[in-house]
Parts: C-alpha cells; sequence; structure tokens
C-alpha cells in the first residue's frame, strides 16, 4: 500500500488552527493539491476531511494531536520539524523540503510537491 504522509508543523503551541501541512510521498512521484484533495502523478489521491485522510486504494489516517494513525496499524508522531514512524522511518522538515530516512525528498512548489 502506498502511503503520503501529510503532517502538521505547530507554530509553537497555538493548536489546530495555526497548522501548517506539508506532504512527503513516494519517490518519482509529482503531487497537487487542489482545495482537500492531493492528486499524484502514480493515479493515486486523497481527500482531506477534518482530520482524517482518506486514499483512492481505501486506505486512511486520523491524526489525533501530535499522533496519526493509519488504518494498515501503522502510527507516527509529530515532534518539531521531524515525524517519526513505528516502522523506524522518519521525515524531517527544512524548509520547503522534506527528507525521508529511506532517501526519498520531497519539495513544494506552491500546490506542487516533487518527490525523488
Amino acid at each position: 500500500m502506498k502511503k503520503i504522509a501529510l503532517v502538521a508543523v505547530f507554530a509553537g503551541l497555538a493548536g489546530l488552527a495555526q497548522a501548517d501541512d506539508y506532504l512527503h510521498g513516494q519517490s518519482g512521484t509529482a503531487y497537487n493539491t487542489v482545495g482537500a484533495t492531493t492528486f499524484g502523478s502514480d493515479g493515486t489521491s486523497y481527500n482531506r476531511i477534518g482530520d482524517t485522510t482518506f486514499g483512492s486504494d481505501g486506505s486512511s489516517s486520523t491524526r489525533i494531536g501530535n499522533s496519526t494513525f493509519h488504518s494498515d496499524g501503522t502510527s507516527s508522531t509529530q515532534i518539531g520539524d521531524s515525524s517519526f514512524n513505528s516502522d523506524g522511518s522518519s521525515v524531517n522538515r527544512v524548509g520547503g523540503s522534506t527528507f525521508g530516512s529511506d532517501g526519498t525528498t520531497c519539495t513544494s512548489v506552491g500546490d506542487s510537491t516533487f518527490c525523488n
């Protein structure tokens, strides 16, 4: 199952209303976000409703506080600009780019994100 990470970065302790989302996805894939839906160049799509994101492959992820719980049984916890996943992987954000522990780098430009 392919999975993208929609991770919220918080400005201090301001709370969810001030969250700024960034995306980290699959290598070789470009993503374009229109409203609450993200479309991947690989044919996937993800629709966010409230704190839950639904994938076109039947997957879902629900954010509660600074943790996200995925329908495949994995979870991730965000600390600052880093997200630590229960499978041992991690994603770090620096400016408009994210860096995965698997070597994947994603760069956001406007409403588009390019991963390689």
